[in-house]
């Protein structure tokens, strides 16, 4: 079967190699008109250590090109906040039996479902460690945690299909409870995009601040947890020590959590390389926004988020990273 990859970088582009090297027809939608030109010439090109791999790709298109009039199956792969564009090139090719997998970080499913409608929606939670350290080129960072499932719930012969096609690339699985997933990835994300204030290794700063990382978790996990969302753990990751508020239970989670980030190849997150090496917007208001509005909504109060994501802004803005921004977020959980 084939797929339409909308977004081709460090998620998008890893599973469009792979699929594309089991057989898989895939064609590459980016707005990078360089990172396309360097598709078309070479395939996708993964990085592990020394070695690289090519994968090349049936067709690849920036949306201005165009690119073919109906699609199927499309792998959504965009940074969150440009989500509403690639519905914009979406939406009007998408056939009437077609469906859009959102493989992104933070709750876009609504937005997709907004414009295409919940029947040709389907959820997925995606935790890759990969970069885009090239043209065409893609560090691979590792194996992770990839579930797809229906928003709703139910099972499905097309969430089968999409699942056993992923499993080119791993240990891709179904789930009934696909939400749980990426609630509990903002929780585990929060901690990232925490380490994102400064110039340090993921681990080394969690560890460092396990106090304000834990507080940040808590915070995300008590919106959850009023709106009936039941967590899933993955990976290394367990939010329920985190959700229940266990200091004891968080601190041996967190030792868990720390030794695993020590073996991952990549030791800084995508949010920090958006600010210190690619210089661009981050996907942290995007995906925030829903929590902060819903804790809002909710009447509970959530200081340390809201710091957090203006601490980004100030950095986007251009203001230097500094680990006294990670003590300053203390003040504000207090």
């Amino acid at each position: 079967m084939g797929y339409v990859i909308v977004g081709a970088g460090a998620i998008g582009g890893t599973l469009g190699h792979h699929l594309a090297r089991a057989g898989h027809e895939i064609t590459v939608v980016d707005a990078d008109a360089e990172h396309v030109r360097s598709i078309r010439e070479r395939g996708i090109v993964v990085r592990r250590g020394d070695e690289h791999t090519a994968a090349p790709v049936a067709a690849a298109f920036t949306p201005d090109e165009g690119g073919p009039q109906e699609v199927s199956r499309v792998l959504l792969a965009v940074k969150a906040q440009a989500t509403g564009r690639a519905l914009d090139w979406i939406a009007p090719r998408l056939a009437a039996d077609g469906f859009v997998v959102s493989v992104q970080n933070g709750l876009n499913e609504p937005e997709i479902a907004a414009r295409v409608g919940a029947a040709r929606t389907v959820g997925a939670f995606v935790n890759l460690f990969a970069d885009v350290v090239a043209p065409g080129e893609i560090r691979d960072g590792g194996l992770g945690a990839l579930v797809v499932g229906e928003v709703d719930g139910r099972e499905s012969a097309r969430v089968r299909e999409v699942v056993a096609d992923l499993q080119a690339w791993g240990p891709a699985r179904a789930t009934a409870n696909v939400n749980g997933y990426l609630w509990s990835k903002l929780g585990f994300g929060a901690m990232l995009v925490a380490t994102a204030l400064a110039d340090a290794s993921m681990a080394d700063l969690i560890h460092r601040h396990r106090a304000v990382m834990h507080a940040l978790a808590a915070e995300v996990y008590g919106v959850a947890a009023a709106d009936g969302i039941t967590l899933e753990p993955f990976d290394a990751f367990d939010p329920a020590p985190y959700a229940s508020g266990d200091g004891a239970a968080a601190d041996a989670a967190t030792d868990a959590l720390v030794a695993w980030l020590r073996t991952q190849t990549k030791d800084r997150s995508g949010i920090w390389r958006d600010i210190a090496v690619r210089r661009r917007p981050t996907e942290v208001p995007t995906h925030y926004g829903p929590v902060l509005h819903r804790a809002a909504q909710l009447g509970i109060a959530v200081p340390g988020l809201e710091r957090l994501v203006a601490q980004i802004g100030e950095l986007e803005g251009g203001a230097p990273m500094t680990e006294q921004r990670i003590d300053d977020l203390a003040g504000a959980l207090r």
